[in-house]
């Protein structure tokens, strides 16, 4: 008798105990949703628009092989100017300058030897100039942009590869950032110095690589009329 009513009891209390159980159990946390990136607003420009470079986040800069490793560098602050028709890219315009003083390489006494006269020679020659040439447009982001580019007192044509990212807003101004590389043989424009018993072209090497990197302000239409 005994342990008949101890079943009763036991089967009584099991669902309850299981109402208790599933009542506590903490429920199955959804799967979080990705936050998706907010759209990036493209500012409208006008078809041809004058932009000038912002020499605080701009620069060129150089790789030039040292023996078996690289040496890095950049000429700072550049300035210039890309006149922008986007329906029509051959009317495009770019001309862009460099102070031979600005240049570093982390070093300073070899900094002040490519300053010298054996190598740019800053106090006769104290800027770097391109003007282009030429403009066409590969894709919505992609240029090739070619034009002279005078150093050392030489001029050779030179061909920039030029990727630009769409119109921003920033500062209170409509932005643009840009790259565009190439390279150049440095003896083209007379920069011949070698290390004095190593041979050409060993200690120094040759070819440079070139990336210019420049943050481009839309300038006012008004001013572009004053």
């Amino acid at each position: 008798m005994r342990l008949w009513v101890l079943a009763v009891i036991t089967l009584l209390s099991a669902p309850a105990c299981k109402s208790r159980d599933t009542a506590s159990a903490p429920a199955a946390s959804a799967a979080p949703e990705k936050a998706s990136a907010p759209a990036l607003q493209v500012p409208s420009v006008p078809q041809v628009s004058t932009w000038e470079l912002d020499p605080e986040n701009s620069s060129a800069a150089f790789v030039c092989k040292h023996v078996f490793s690289n040496v890095r560098g950049m000429f700072q602050q550049p300035s210039g100017t890309v006149i922008l028709d986007d329906a029509s890219p051959a009317n495009s315009k770019v001309n862009a300058t460099l102070k031979v003083s600005s240049i570093t390489t982390g070093v300073e006494e070899r900094d002040t030897h490519l300053k010298g006269p054996e190598f740019f020679d800053a106090a006769k020659y104290p800027v770097i100039t391109f003007v282009s040439s030429s403009i066409s447009k590969s894709s919505a982001t992609s240029y090739s942009v070619s034009g002279s580019l005078t150093m050392h007192g030489v001029t050779k044509p030179v061909t920039l590869a030029v990727t630009a990212s769409p119109p921003f807003n920033h500062a209170g101004g409509i932005r643009r950032g840009i790259e565009a590389t190439t390279s150049v043989n440095r003896r083209d424009f007379g920069l011949v110095w070698d290390f004095p018993g190593e041979g050409a072209g060993v200690v120094v090497g040759d070819n440079i690589k070139i990336t210019i990197d420049a943050e481009l302000v839309l300038q006012p239409e008004s001013s572009k009329r004053g």
